[in-house]
Parts: structure tokens; C-alpha cells; sequence
């Protein structure tokens, strides 16, 4: 009411009476003088007249105030073409300010557009300056009073922006956002011409319009490719400041590997499937549809309906959500597992090709964001280099074995070219710090002097192409002690190691305390040696492990097969399996008396008793210790959709896990207590 108040004290001290209807009396009177002039439009000094009053005149405040938007459009439109994007060389290098600020905006801006006075008689005559000067006075009056309008709005409407933004919570990205039916609203879509897209690009990696979910994705077209992979999608700026946490160096700060620990989470099962991980997708199926692994589920789905449901998953599995708790339970590095089909596929593949890519650079865009840094793990191979369902296809070995084994190894050296010929771009230099050549190839089934010569080709082809980082390779399950003086010719090299206690029996049958103290004293010991170039390769990180004590997860030994925990491990009839990989024996520690169990294992952590719990933490705690005597860990995983003991995420919910990496209640030289005197079972 005061705003209200003291507009009218201005508009009686102007000598106008009712401000809004002054303000609409005036444009009507405006427009009479438009239409007389167009009714005298073939006068014969048309011209000169109109130009003489344009210039002396000006445009109308209010015709301003309405072709504001079209004109902001049009501006926009042409800075947008005319606006640097991602580019292999120089102009790609130009960019550090910031990740999520690539959109341009409009340079024109209404409200600073020069009034000017002036312009002729209805009559079509010059006008004298006494009608000058009170058709500028009259001009000038106008103006204060739309002023004072759009004062009195802005004193009520900026109380209830605020109000509304402070309830609107406090990220401003757009990622995650969704409609009213919970799909991505891709509303950066909003504005770009279809028609921009061309023909040849339509219903192709490149084509937004063809994408499941834009947020957080730049989705002006180009076509662009380095190492023909496209940067489709990535934004021409990045800032490499950030840090995960004030115990690490920012991302432009060299870490010093091998003295400072890597504390890190996969994020499995997100673009390469993995039952135990998201079991829904294999749960609807018969056994006998033989739906089994990511090969298998796309063959049975078919090209359309694979495309969808995989890309829906891509898009909710892994969200920046994600990375924002990754970095709050302090976690430093990112490892993120990916198949060859993120790449390319081949004749008879049923993957849902390429779809992944532009995923797996929004996950690094995100990790970037948050200071994490990205351990690059090719998962699958093509034809599988250890025929277990998390390498795409479970079955036989294709790689460096068979028919087309040869062929398969070299199909995956192409991939690796072009990999790192894109990812030795400048901004990658920082974010990107191991490359990993391929996730655990069974070098107990496959010739181990050809594995050997086909890494040292790998290695040594991505460092040509300009990867700087360090090269990753799986210890193939050979025994770390086997390792010692092999691969010594090519630098900068890590030995990948996976350690779980419960595919192995003999360390399955172990008990609680025997479990703990194995964490404590062997992986301990075997980190030292595998240190040591004497006793082992060198430089060792531990990429894998977990919590779990059973093997009872569903779908943890492949689908429709049982647990060794109590014997129901039948591999006979599972592709790749066999009777020498079956355990039909109990092999927990009680030799099933009392009978073995998966009731507790496989219950909700909030149905856990307290020694349980304590246990949990206490081995997770370990393991992380021990492995620390290497380069440091990587936990399997991030998320699970049910497997509680191989979900962080779960697990932090729970209290089994520190709620910081770096916080420890427990230390191997104090011993682990004996848990079965605090009530703790070995059966379940």
C-alpha cells in the first residue's frame, strides 16, 4: 500500500490522474499517429518524413518493452553459431573457466536501448519546437511513470523470488531433471531447431534428438571426432580446481601415487551389466529363455526395446546425485567399468551400440565437477576375455583364444587407439589418471606369452597416441609373486589385483576372526612383496574386494546357479561352466553343522545383529589398511540394487562402512576380537 501510495503522490505531482489508464490512453493515441501516417504512406514525401521522425522520435517505450524477446532470440541464435566449440587443438585447449557454462547469451540488452525524442504532426508536417519540447515533456512523463510500475512490481515480485528460490533447493544443475511421468525433461532441448541436425546425423550418436536423456549434455550439433569418437555433448570449457576433499590435491595438482593412498569406488553394473548388481533385469525371464548376461538380455529384447530399457538405465542407474555422495563419504577416485559396445559393435552383436559413450563423458564431466578423479576400466572385450557374465557375454573365451581370437585381440587394440587418442586431449590430462587395458583376462585359461605380448603392444600404442597417465593391467589371477620381472620394459605401469575371501573355499571356510585376521597379516604381506621389485611387478593397486563373507547374493555365481557357501553351486548345465567349477559340498565354517545358511547374508543390514555389524566394519577396515601397503583400493561398488554387502551406498546407510575412507575405529595391530564370544554365528 505504501508503494501504491507514493506512486500516486508522483503521478499527482506530474498533473496525471490514474497512472494506468494515462499510461493506455497514451499508447492509443500512439497508434492513431500509426495509422495516419500509413494512411499517408504514397504522399509523396513519404520517405523523407518517416526517416526524419525515426530518427527524431525513436522507438516507443512500450514497443520496446514488446520486442524485447524476439529480438533477445534472434541475438542469441547468432552468438550461439557463431559461439567456439569442443575442437580437437587449440580452440579445444582455450577453455578452463567453467564446466557448465557453454550456452551463450544475449548481448542486446532492452533496457539499455538510447531513447530519443522528435517526429512530425498528424498532418504530415515538421513540427515546431514549442510542440517538440511538450511532446518530450509528455515523453518523459510516460516513461517515469512505467518506471514507477515496474518499481512497485519489482518491490513485491523480488520478496517472493527469494522466497521461492531458498524452497527450491540449492543446486542450480539441471541434472536429473524430470517431467511429470519421472523421464528426463531434457529441457536444454528447448530452442534448438530440429532442422539444424543434418540428415546424415539424424538417429545417431550425434543427434540429441534421438538421445533418451539431454541434462547436462551440450546438445548444440556438431560433428566433431577425435580418434573418430565424437564430442558430441561436451561443453568447450572445464575447470580443474576442485578437490575432493581438503586431504587431496586439486585436479591440477600432481598426485603423488605410491606415497599418497588412492581411496576409490566402481560403479559397476551401470554400463556393463552384471546380475548380482541389478538383478531385475533377469528376473522376469524363464530359464529357459537363457537370459543370463548383457549379450543375451539384448539378443532376447531386440534392437528397439534393448535401446530403451538400456538407455533408461544408463540414464536413473548412475546420476550426479551419485557423485555428490562419492565425494561426501570421501572418496578421491572414480573406476568406471565399460563394454567394447560403448565404442562399437560388430556383425551378430546384439549391444546396444554407442548409446554408452555420451554417458560415460557426463560421468567424467561429473567427477570432474566434484574433484574425483577416473580410473578408465575396459571391462568387456571383444569375445569376452574371461567368458564370465561381467564381461557382456558369459560362455567361452574368444579372446586370444579360439577361432577368432587373434581377430578379437586385435579388434580391441583399434579400440584402445581410438580410446586414447581421445582421451590424451588437454582436458583429460588432469581428470583422466589411470587407463586400464582390460578387467581380469583369465591368464589361467589363456597363453600367457600372448596375453603378455598383446599388453606390452597396448601399452605401448596408447602412449604413442599421447596417454600420460598410468597404464592399468589385471594380475590375471596368476599369484602376485608370479609377476615379478615381467613387464619391466614399458614405464608407467600398475598391476591391477582383485581380492575377495569368498570365491576361493579354503578362505571362504575361514571364520570371522580367521577372515579379519587374514585382512590384517596375508593381504598385507602380499601387498609388500607385490611392491617390492625384488619379490614382485612393483607399483600394485587393489581395483576390487568387498565386505561380503558369503557368496550368497543372488545371482553373485551367475544366474540360476547356486552358492559354494552351501553347496549349490551347479555349473554343469551354465555356459562356460563345467563339473570342475561346481561345489556341492557346504563350505561354510561349520561344514553345515549347524547347516549353512544364506538367510543373514542375504537379509536387509538393519536386520543385522550388533556383533554382525561390528564384524562388517571391523573387515571392511582392514581390508582397507592392508591394501594401502599398495598404491591403495578401489571398493566393489557404488550401488547395488539389493546386494547390501557389496553396496557402499548401503552399507554407509547402515553403519557397516566408515562414513569417511579415511576414518578407522579399527587397526590390525590391535587384533581381531573373537566373535563368536560376542554372539556372532558362522553358519547364519
Amino acid at each position: 500500500m505504501e508503494g501504491l501510495a507514493a506512486l500516486n503522490a508522483i503521478n499527482e505531482k506530474l498533473g496525471v490522474n490514474r497512472g494506468h489508464n494515462r499510461v493506455r490512453e497514451e499508447v492509443d493515441n500512439e497508434e492513431l499517429l500509426r495509422r495516419e501516417e500509413r494512411r499517408r504512406r504514397k504522399e509523396e514525401k513519404r520517405r523523407r518524413r518517416i526517416e526524419e521522425e525515426a530518427y527524431e522520435r525513436g522507438p516507443d517505450v512500450y514497443d520496446e518493452y514488446l520486442s524485447k524477446e524476439r529480438r533477445e532470440e534472434i541475438d542469441y541464435r547468432s552468438t550461439r553459431e557463431k559461439k567456439g566449440r569442443v575442437v580437437s587443438g587449440q580452440k579445444l585447449e582455450r577453455g578452463r573457466d567453467s564446466v557448465y557454462d557453454e550456452k551463450s547469451q544475449a548481448t542486446s540488452k532492452w533496457w539499455q536501448l538510447k531513447m530519443r525524442g522528435g517526429g512530425t504532426s498528424s498532418d504530415g508536417s515538421y513540427i515546431n519546437s514549442e510542440e517538440l519540447a511538450q511532446r518530450k515533456k509528455k515523453r518523459r512523463r510516460n516513461i517515469l511513470i512505467l518506471l514507477g510500475l515496474i518499481v512497485l512490481i519489482l518491490v513485491i515480485a523480488i520478496p517472493v523470488g527469494i522466497a521461492v528460490s531458498k524452497n527450491s533447493g540449492k543446486s542450480s544443475s539441471n541434472s536429473g531433471a524430470t517431467d511429470s511421468n519421472g523421464k528426463p525433461s531434457n529441457s536444454n532441448l528447448d530452442g534448438i531447431d530440429q532442422s539444424s541436425i543434418p540428415a546424415s546425423a539424424k538417429g545417431t550418436w550425434l543427434d540429441p534428438f534421438s538421445w533418451y536423456d539431454t541434462n547436462d549434455f551440450n546438445v548444440t550439433f556438431t560433428d566433431v571426432m577425435v580418434g573418430g569418437l565424437p564430442i558430441m555433448g561436451l561443453n568447450s570449457t572445464w575447470d580443474d580446481s576442485t578437490r575432493a576433499n581438503s586431504n587431496v590435491p586439486p585436479l591440477n595438482e600432481a598426485w603423488k601415487y605410491g606415497t599418497m593412498p588412492v581411496r576409490g569406488i566402481n560403479v559397476g553394473g551401470w554400463l556393463v551389466l552384471e546380475p548380482v548388481i541389478t538383478p531385475s533385469f533377469f528376473n522376469s525371464f524363464k530359464s529357459s529363455q537363457g537370459v543370463i548376461d548383457e549379450y543375451t538380455l539384448t539378443s532376447t529384447l531386440g534392437t528397439g526395446s534393448a535401446k530403451s530399457t538400456i538407455e533408461q538405465h544408463y540414464s536413473s542407474f548412475l546420476t550426479e546425485q551419485d557423485f555428490v555422495n562419492i565425494q561426501a563419504a570421501g572418496f578421491d577416485h572414480v573406476r568406471i567399468p565399460f563394454g567394447y559396445w560403448t565404442i562399437v559393435t560388430y556383425q551378430g552383436d546384439p549391444y546396444v551400440s554407442q548409446v554408452a559413450w555420451r554417458y560415460l563423458l557426463r560421468a567424467i564431466e561429473w567427477a570432474r565437477k566434484y574433484g574425483i578423479r577416473v580410473n578408465l576400466d575396459l571391462h568387456g572385450a571383444p569375445g569376452s576375455q574371461n567368458g564370465w557374465n561381467h564381461s557382456g557375454r558369459q560362455g567361452d573365451i574368444g579372446w586370444l583364444n579360439g577361432t577368432d581370437g587373434a581377430l578379437n585381440a586385435n579388434r580391441t587394440l583399434q579400440i584402445h587407439d581410438q580410446l586414447s587418442k581421445f582421451f590424451a586431449q588437454d582436458r583429460y590430462k588432469n581428470i583422466i589418471a589411470f587407463y586400464g587395458l582390460l578387467n581380469e583376462p583369465r591368464m589361467t585359461s589363456l597363453d600367457t606369452t600372448s596375453v603378455l605380448q598383446w599388453t606390452t603392444e597396448a601399452a605401448t600404442l596408447v602412449q604413442k597416441n599421447g596417454i600420460n597417465c598410468t597404464i592399468v593391467f589385471g594380475d590375471g589371477f596368476m599369484g602376485l609373486d608370479n609377476w615379478q620381472g615381467k613387464l619391466q620394459s614399458v614405464p608407467n605401469m600398475l598391476l591391477d589385483v582383485h581380492q575377495y575371501v569368498i570365491f576361493n573355499t579354503q578362505q571362504l571356510t575361514l571364520n570371522h576372526q580367521a577372515k579379519t585376521t587374514f585382512a590384517c597379516g596375508g593381504w598385507t604381506a602380499q601387498a609388500k612383496r607385490s611392491m617390492d621389485t625384488t619379490t614382485g611387478f612393483g607399483p600394485t593397486i587393489f581395483a576390487e574386494w568387498s565386505q561380503a563373507d558369503t557368496d550368497c547374493a543372488p545371482y553373485l555365481n551367475n544366474v540360476g546357479v547356486g552358492s559354494r557357501w552351501q553347496g549349490t553351486l551347479n555349473m554343469v548345465d551354465t555356459p562356460g561352466g563345467g563339473q570342475n567349477g561346481s561345489v556341492l559340498t557346504p563350505t561354510c565354517p561349520t561344514a553345515n553343522n549347524p547347516r549353512c545358511m544364506c538367510d543373514g547374508a542375504n537379509a536387509s543390514p538393519s536386520a543385522y545383529s550388533a556383533a554382525y555389524k561390528q564384524w562388517l566394519l571391523q573387515f571392511a577396515v582392514a581390508q582397507m589398511e592392508s591394501f594401502e601397503y599398495g598404491w591403495g583400493w578401489f571398493y566393489w561398488t557404488w550401488k547395488t540394487e539389493s546386494a547390501a554387502q557389496w553396496s557402499y551406498k548401503d552399507g554407509l546407510a547402515a553403519g557397516i562402512l566408515p562414513g569417511k575412507v579415511w576414518e578407522r575405529d579399527f587397526k590390525c595391530a590391535s587384533g581381531a576380537p573373537d566373535y563368536a564370544s560376542l554372539g556372532l554365528p558362522e553358519y547364519y
